[in-house]
């Protein structure tokens, strides 16, 4: 079965590394746990909580769903260009632009549960796809160099990261 170990550093942009470090040494495994995880934690949360911020300004828990699958499916998206041997740099994005324009908070967190699990599932598909030398590939996005086993553990980490703030600041277990 198919591993994908720890990035080295030169990798990935160090901004990601708290991502990264949140993960062990298999991302795909890392992956697979949190396509189980992420829905049994939210699966009990009805939709008054669902609407919950912990602050003015912050995100609601649909919200920083909706954020956790956007992000997926660029980070995914990034992999599988780079994966394919494509040198073309890959733009940024505005996380804070996108989550209002996802207006997630319009659609109920069964939907939005749904629609994570479905691209959780491609994701896991995708990675399991990637021979060593393919995640090793490196490429460019948001004017960064990373690599496809980089970007297989910020997406994990980046779900760990939100998953530890839905517990302790929106008081989800």
């Amino acid at each position: 079965m198919i591993r994908i170990s720890k990035p080295a550093a030169p990798e990935f942009n160090p901004y990601y590394g708290k991502y990264i470090n949140l993960v062990g040494d298999d991302a795909l495994a890392a992956l697979r746990a949190g396509g189980a995880g992420t829905p049994r934690l939210l699966s009990g949360v009805g939709e008054p909580q669902a609407m919950f911020r912990y602050a003015p300004g912050k995100w609601s828990v649909k919200e920083v769903l909706g954020h956790i699958i956007d992000c997926e499916r660029v980070f995914s998206c990034r992999a599988l260009w780079i994966g394919r041997g494509d040198t073309t740099p890959m733009p940024g994005f505005e996380e804070n632009d996108w989550v209002p324009a996802g207006r997630f908070d319009r659609r109920t967190l069964p939907e939005l549960l749904t629609e994570y699990v479905a691209v959780r599932a491609a994701t896991v598909a995708l990675m399991s796809t990637f021979e060593e030398e393919d995640l090793v590939r490196m490429g460019t996005a948001n004017e960064q160099a990373v690599s496809v086993r980089a970007l297989a553990h910020i997406i994990a980490g980046h779900e760990l990261h939100h998953v530890g703030l839905l517990r302790e600041r929106y008081g989800l277990s």
